[in-house]
């Protein structure tokens, strides 16, 4: 009695062609979404000192501030201190959260610590 003997033949996935998502706006498109992932957030204790001293920042100073934690990100940045009009914030890039705000003040007579990078805006 013979045997029949087939080779086995490895499986390879056929390649995938790349599926496009949205629309072709190009970079716009590619804009919108890093802003989106990447806005800041407060943090609780940040938004109550932000409150109790009441520091405020305009809509376009707040886009400033994101942009440029970006920018801090894509240079190595973990923490920065981020000074906007007189009032310090300590931002942790690594994690796009505000941590805590000083108004002028209190900003003056403070050492920052364990950051690794300064905003000036």
């Amino acid at each position: 009695m013979a045997r029949l003997i087939q080779p086995i033949a490895p499986v390879i996935p056929k390649e995938q062609p790349i599926q496009k998502t949205g629309t072709n706006k190009g970079e716009s498109g590619f804009k919108d979404i890093l802003k989106h992932q990447q806005s800041l957030t407060i943090s609780k204790h940040a938004a109550d000192r932000m409150k109790e001293r009441n520091i405020q920042f305009s809509s376009q100073e707040w886009q400033s501030i994101q942009e440029k934690v970006i920018e801090a990100k894509q240079k190595g940045v973990t923490d920065a201190l981020v000074v906007v009009d007189g009032s310090a914030m300590v931002v942790s890039v690594k994690n796009n959260t505000v941590i805590t705000a000083l108004n002028q003040a209190e900003a003056d007579h403070k050492v920052f610590t364990n950051i690794n990078g300064t905003i000036l805006l």
